[in-house]
């Protein structure tokens, strides 16, 4: 059976990918999305979206990118439950090999996102899932610990960023790294140490995260996280940190496995594309969103990504002759 073909193809179905999506629908270029393992992205394992305009009561996570998928849907986007798991961008057209099969697209757009870095314990990635206290954004979540005590996992500048912008609700920010010393620049650690709000707790490393279960409206329970169970590497002591949240501010991973050796990176693995554009190094292929952007990840930045990618690619084809 010969590989189908698609004017334009989307990886990746979270904010960047569903805009990309609803703009090259309207514009008649049929768009194709892969959704990938975790369609929808990471918003699909949050709970409450507030600063996404036009929902002034919030929005959950989840329903957000429900919306934005059936509005793809609507202007009559084809998107298939798999898995891309190879990519020759060598050829012409593209071919992209997924879980149930081949195709082949003139032109590309990635939008796989990245993931956030966990601490290897497994329940801090499980109550970031449920909504138990334990995220890897502070821009996103920092309003629901107005009052509250929480501690920031990390020592470079993100960790300290999160920190400062946490300080603005929290009652008191514990700095959990572990070394001596921070990595982050000296400028923002001068700002760190400057803060009332901020604390350090040195030489420590999350060993545990311990929990209890609140009730809720419903009759049921939530799972929260109630302390931290600290490891001294210097010592080897073991103490305890009751917070209310946690953030985990020790790096993000872009998923950009795929496109190794075939598509320029920074250093970190994302993407890199020419400035003021989503232009990648290979004529065609485009990327928006959090796989190209170590800076701001939010919903909104990869959406308006999304749009930009969706307009550079038309703009393309249309100057290759392959659309009218």
């Amino acid at each position: 059976m010969p590989a189908s073909h698609h004017k334009l193809a989307i990886i990746g179905t979270g904010p960047a990918g569903y805009t990309a999506a609803i703009y090259a629908a309207r514009a008649n270029l049929a768009p194709v999305v892969f959704e990938g393992a975790q369609p929808g992205g990471q918003l699909t394992i949050t709970t409450e979206v507030e600063n996404f305009p036009g929902f002034k009561e919030g929005i959950l996570g989840p329903s957000l990118m429900e919306t934005m998928r059936e509005q793809a849907l609507r202007f009559g986007t084809d998107i298939r439950p798999e898995t891309i798991v190879k990519a020759d961008l060598g050829s012409r057209p593209f071919r992209l090999s997924s879980d149930r099969g081949d195709c082949t697209c003139d032109a590309l757009i990635i939008a796989t996102g990245a993931s956030a870095r966990w601490m290897g314990l497994g329940k801090d990635e499980e109550l970031s899932r449920k909504g138990g206290g334990v995220s890897a954004c502070a821009t996103c979540d920092g309003f629901f610990y107005r009052g509250k005590e929480i501690a920031v996992v990390g020592g470079g500048d993100t960790a300290l960023e999160e920190a400062a912008f946490l300080s603005k609700f929290a009652s008191k920010v514990t700095v959990i790294h572990r070394r001596d010393r921070l990595r982050a620049s000296k400028a923002m650690q001068e700002r760190a140490f400057r803060n009332g709000k901020i604390q350090f707790a040195w030489n420590k490393v999350v060993d545990g995260i311990l929990t209890q279960v609140q009730p809720l409206s419903t009759g049921e329970g939530m799972e929260k996280i109630r302390a931290l169970r600290l490891r001294d590497v210097v010592t080897g002591e073991f103490s305890e940190l009751v917070i209310d949240g946690l953030f985990v501010a020790i790096g993000h991973k872009p998923n950009t496995e795929l496109f190794q050796a075939q598509l320029p990176m920074d250093e970190a693995g994302y993407l890199l594309v020419e400035k003021g554009s989503t232009r990648t190094a290979v004529e065609g292929v485009f990327a928006a969103g959090d796989v190209q952007d170590p800076t701001y990840r939010q919903a909104i930045t990869a959406a308006g990504s999304g749009c930009m990618a969706a307009i550079d690619a038309e703009h393309w084809l249309l100057a290759q002759g392959l659309v009218e």
